[in-house]
């Protein structure tokens, strides 16, 4: 490879190659940065961190009601949530269609039961 080393003030400033292996590094520097994040997220993965399907972001995304896509995602039923949180069935209905907004403790104890946090719950 030839480079052309500039210098200012005696130091090395600058040094020019190639714009094809210019090209090269480049590439060669974006598979390294692919290859790291995907060992990271491996390393995560491994570690625990679970991975949500897209359609469960979508649904959320879209503004459905999370307490209902997260039990839904579980495959839990409204009575198995309701019974684990110590809510009744009607209760857990009416926070799934936005009929009532629930107390931040019962919001706490379904996030539990759901395995998700308070702030995955939360409606802003």
């Amino acid at each position: 490879m030839k480079v052309q080393i500039i210098e200012k003030n005696g130091q090395i400033e600058w040094a020019v190659i190639p714009y094809a292996e210019y090209q090269r590094l480049l590439e060669a520097s974006e598979m390294l940065a692919d290859i790291q994040a995907y060992d990271l997220a491996k390393a995560e993965i491994d570690a625990g961190e679970e991975l949500i399907p897209s359609t469960v972001v979508y649904r959320l995304l879209d503004g459905e009601n999370p307490i209902r896509v997260w039990r839904e995602h579980r495959g839990l039923t409204q009575q198995q949530v309701a019974d684990q949180a110590g809510i009744s069935k009607p209760y857990l209905s009416q926070l799934e269609s936005g009929k009532r907004q629930g107390r931040i403790d019962m919001l706490q104890k379904i996030a539990q039961v759901l395995v998700v946090s308070l702030e995955d719950l939360v409606i802003d």
